[in-house]
Parts: C-alpha cells; structure tokens; sequence
C-alpha cells in the first residue's frame, strides 16, 4: 500500500484540514478509507485499460485513484462545487481522469456517454452513492438503456438487501421487480460505518447490478407493467385482489378482476410479495389486454 492513497485515514485527514473542507450533511457525503472495501469493489467491477468507469459523487478522489489505475477512462460527475480544486490537485498524476460539474439525475447521459467514453470498449459505473439519491440515480441510470456493462455501487444495505431479493420475503417489493427488470443484482460484501470518515449511521453494502442487454420477461407495454407492480404493493398486508381493486376496478365488482387473476394463473388470496417478476409480466399482460389503462 502507498503511503500517498488518498483513501488511508492519514492522507484523507490531510486533504480535508488542508483544503479547509467540511462536510455538507445534506449532500450525504461519506469518503470512504479503507483499502480492502476498494479493492473489493474494483474488482467486482471488472475493468481493464479497454474499458471506462463513470463514478458519481467523487469525493475526494479516492475511489477516483483506484478507477484511474485500472480503467482506460473515467469520467467523475460531482455536484459539490468545494470538491473540485481537491480533485484536479489530486488527480492531477492522471490525465484519462475528467471531472464534470454537475448534478447526474439533471444530466443528459447519453450525451455525456457519447462524449466521454466513445473509445472505450465498456463501461461500468463505480460509484459511493450519496444515500439520500441512491434509488432515483440507480433508476435513471438503469432505464435510460445507457450502454452499460455494469453498475457497482456502496448503498445503504437495507437498499441493496431489496434490490437483490427473491420473492416471498420482506424485503421484496417493487424496487426489487424494477432493479431485477433491467439487471442481475449481487450483493458483493457488507460495510461496516467504521471504514468512513463521517461515519454514517447505518449500515452499507456494495452491490453489483450486471445490466441485462434484454428484459427477462416479455411485457406488452413496459409503463403500464410497472404501474401494475406499484398497485399490487400499495398496501402489503391487503391480497393482491384488494390492492388491484382498488387502483384498476374501483367501481365494479371483483368478477371481472378475478376472471382476470384466473387467466393469468394467480390466486387471488396471494400477496404481492409472493409473485415473481415473471408472474407480473403475464399479470400485466392479461390486464393490458383486456384494455385496462394505465
């Protein structure tokens, strides 16, 4: 380990008190000093001198570091504007390294990737997502069909235990149908609040999110899936009829729905939870159909 990483407690500590930096609470900032958790995430990243890393929320660049030595191009989106002097000056030994000003969920990525990363063979994004915007940029990132190879992300691990969950347990919901939609989910390791400076209050995770080239399910229309989805969890102790009921029969009776849970093969005293991602794509199918709007 060199003793200039900036992610050691020693050299981060540095930066900071040299730079008079202090943390903004409101832009979630936690840097992250710990060389293992780093090298764990690298390598779940997969990237090579061929390839180009988007990170999104540099920091001060200690992540930042590790992506440069092993990717072709990186390309850092970060919106706290006190940052970028730390960077350029940190980064300055790594001229494939740009830094861009700005907020990611108010950027146009396509064009961003066109511009940044037109000569690299992939690209993943590696990132220590601020986690007050964890779900909104992970859902931007994902339905926007950027060319992504994957996406490896330090979250909340409460978040990321819902994004990789199976069917039938408490922490599968909607988020967990959306994120398994676009991507293959792995959680990659447990992070303890000691390996940041602040430390936040809960617990994290690194997940890995292998972005599908192709949905795993065929659905007729992909807005109206995913409002079906939204619907059957709206309540999670009601069954799957109820809260179907109440967003798409409102005024009839339950024949109709239920001749429509018949076709698509679900009971109507099941739960939202215990569907699969394969079950809500025949369900929305039957439902669409059958000429329900969205």
């Amino acid at each position: 380990m060199s003793r200039e990483d900036i992610s050691t407690p020693r050299r981060t500590k540095e930066i900071i008190q040299r730079h008079g930096f202090s943390f903004k609470k409101s832009l979630g900032q936690n840097f992250l000093i710990d060389q293992n958790i780093l090298a764990k995430i690298i390598e779940a990243a997969g990237l090579d001198k061929s390839k180009g890393a988007l990170e999104i929320g540099p920091g001060i660049g200690a992540l930042t570091e590790k992506l440069a030595q092993q990717a072709g191009k990186v390309t850092a989106v970060e919106i706290d504007q006190r940052l970028l002097p730390i960077l350029e000056e940190v980064l300055e030994p790594y001229p494939h390294v740009e830094v861009v000003h700005g907020d990611v969920l108010k950027l146009n990525l396509r064009e961003l990737f066109e511009r940044q990363f037109a000569d690299v063979s992939g690209v993943s994004v590696v990132a220590n997502l601020p986690y007050y915007v964890t779900t909104p940029i992970l859902m931007k990132l994902l339905e926007e069909g950027l060319p992504l190879e994957h996406i490896v992300v330090m979250i909340q691990k409460e978040v990321a235990e819902r994004m990789a969950a199976s069917p039938g347990g408490k922490e599968y919901g909607s988020l967990s149908i959306a994120v398994q939609y676009y991507s293959e989910p792995e959680l990659v390791c447990i992070v303890p609040h000691t390996v940041f400076i602040p430390q936040p209050n809960v617990e994290s995770a690194v997940i890995r999110l292998s972005v599908r080239k192709e949905p795993p399910v065929s659905v007729e229309d992909e807005d109206f899936f995913f409002d079906v989805v939204h619907a059957s969890f709206v309540q999670r102790r009601k069954t799957i009829a109820n809260n179907l009921k109440s967003r798409f029969f409102p005024k009839e009776g339950r024949e109709r729905l239920e001749q429509l849970l018949a076709e698509a093969g679900i009971e109507p005293s099941r739960r939202a939870e215990t569907l699969s991602l394969q079950e809500y794509a025949v369900l929305s199918n039957v439902f669409f159909s059958a000429g329900l709007k969205p």
